[in-house]
């Protein structure tokens, strides 16, 4: 068996994009699976966007923990999220929000799963800014 996941475009303009993922644990759990390919989706200039960033996560999991990284040549965590709440880099200084600082790989967003249980799950909606 495998956990049962989806991956659902909400919002894709030129400049933004909001993507939910869900996942009902089987007890098998997900490894560096990619959530949010950025060469799916086209940035302002009509092309694959140079990078995303992440403005946004509003998250709800149950038991297990989740890791979210950036695939870049050194995968860089974006966050670890158990239990439910929001993080909001928008409101933080200049609207930076959470972008990769590394250089290479993809720039798609990866997700890991620890501790699962059957039964457990997540809810994760992200919020991103396109940039070219």
């Amino acid at each position: 068996m495998a956990d049962t996941v989806t991956t659902k475009t909400l919002f894709n303009s030129p400049r933004k994009l909001v993507v939910n993922i869900t996942n009902l644990s089987d007890g098998t759990g997900e490894s560096n699976v990619v959530k949010v390919d950025k060469s799916a989706f086209t940035g302002p200039n009509g092309s694959e966007p140079t990078k995303l960033v992440i403005e946004k996560i509003v998250y709800d999991v149950s038991s297990m923990r989740v890791l979210l990284t950036w695939d870049q040549t050194s995968d860089e965590t974006i966050a670890v999220l158990q239990g439910d709440g929001t993080i909001d880099w928008y409101k933080s200084a200049k609207h930076s929000g959470n972008v990769a600082a590394n250089t290479g790989g993809t720039g798609d967003i990866l997700l890991t799963t620890a501790t699962q249980s059957v039964g457990d799950g997540y809810n994760i909606t992200l919020y991103l800014r396109k940039k070219d």
